[in-house]
């Protein structure tokens, strides 16, 4: 109910000064799913849940939970923890019992923030993603991000209000995913979500430059 009051609050606050455009949202399917977007601004989270009416789970750094007020609001926010650099079971058991129950959860294949922009930076993908969608069975829309990267530049002082685009690409089922080793079979899955991402990213930087 929270999370459903904030989507209201923060979506004129954010998508009026960025003119927010959302495009592809009719691609993402019903029912439990993995959202899969670049990552170039801690605004990323909320702008790719303000653009469907269904909540999306983030699974973010733990260290965000250090911070009692930060850990309010991530929390009221449907945003659940993982640690880094190792194997979290507790996360993935999450992201399971989530995607298992018809929820939407999001996850940032390239981890931390890059700042590379376009389509820099997005050649490495963490099977993670991959890894949670074919244990699940469920499928995972790549999402292009386009504008985020420059409002607040590495340097800067300011917040700055550049037009954003948010695409959604064609999702991608697992079951595509030939059979064989479990590690092939990740690595096969990361390289089309990293694709996914890719051309997703290419679709919003064409939108946002159309407008």
């Amino acid at each position: 109910m929270f999370y459903r009051f904030l989507w209201f609050v923060l979506r004129p606050f954010l998508l009026l000064p960025f003119r927010v455009r959302f495009v592809g949202r009719e691609r993402v399917p019903a029912g439990g799913l993995v959202l899969a977007p670049n990552h170039e601004s801690y605004l990323d989270p909320v702008l790719v849940g303000l653009g469907l009416w269904r909540p999306v789970h983030f699974m973010a750094k733990e260290e965000l939970w250090h911070n009692v007020v930060l850990a309010w609001v991530v929390t009221a926010m449907n945003t659940f923890p993982v640690k880094r650099g190792r194997a979290d079971r507790a996360a993935l058991a999450e992201a399971a019992r989530l995607l298992e129950a018809g929820e939407q959860i999001g996850i940032f294949p390239q981890g931390t923030r890059h700042h590379a922009h376009g389509l820099e930076g997005l050649e490495e993908g963490a099977g993670g993603t991959a890894l949670i969608a074919l244990r699940a069975g469920r499928p995972v829309v790549p999402v292009g991000i386009h504008g985020t990267d420059r409002i607040k530049p590495p340097g800067s002082r300011f917040i700055r209000f550049p037009r954003v685009t948010v695409v959604y690409g064609a999702p991608i089922d697992p079951a595509g995913i030939p059979e064989g080793q479990r590690r092939e079979r990740v690595d096969d899955l990361t390289r089309r979500i990293m694709e996914g991402i890719a051309a997703a990213v290419e679709e919003a930087s064409a939108e946002g430059g159309r407008r």
